[in-house]
């Protein structure tokens, strides 16, 4: 190999080293960075199908058994903050509108356990004023609502 290089030209050495460096990237990124990337993103994947699996499981338990009829005692917005943490929608955003009216807005939530939850609610004497639920790809709705005290007419 080094009688090989020896008659290469200056110019000719110059441009191998340059090759060989640029196929070392090329290694590297088909072999190290690429495979790292794709094992992060099937780790992010099992993550959300947890979480969703999580709050569907904990949407179907009733924790402290459900109340029916009547006005809940706290205020809207954080009974339904505090039941769709309990229910594993951490990333629910929650707003108030008085002391009788709620609005939660979800990016991603497995149907069964969005009705299931809503139904919870409705046990404890919320009512459904508006629901807006849109399909994501991945089998999970975003979802807007609004809630107001008071039992289902």
């Amino acid at each position: 190999m080094s009688a090989w290089w020896a008659t290469r030209s200056e110019r000719e050495r110059k441009l191998l080293l340059v090759m060989f460096g640029l196929l070392a990237l090329v290694l590297v990124w088909l072999l190290v960075v690429r495979p790292l990337g794709d094992a992060l993103d099937r780790a992010k994947q099992r993550h959300n199908v947890a979480v969703l699996a999580l709050a569907e499981a904990r949407a179907r338990s009733s924790p402290g058994g459900a109340r029916t009829g009547g006005p809940p005692s706290l205020p809207l917005d954080a009974l339904v903050r505090r039941t769709a943490t309990d229910a594993g929608f951490t990333a629910a955003r929650v707003t108030g509108g008085g002391p009788n009216i709620a609005r939660l807005t979800l990016d991603a939530a497995r149907p069964q356990a969005l009705f299931g939850w809503i139904a919870s609610l409705e046990a404890q004497g919320v009512r459904v004023e508006r629901l807006q639920a849109r399909a994501n790809p991945d089998r999970t709705v975003a979802v807007e609502a609004a809630f107001s005290a008071g039992a289902a007419r």
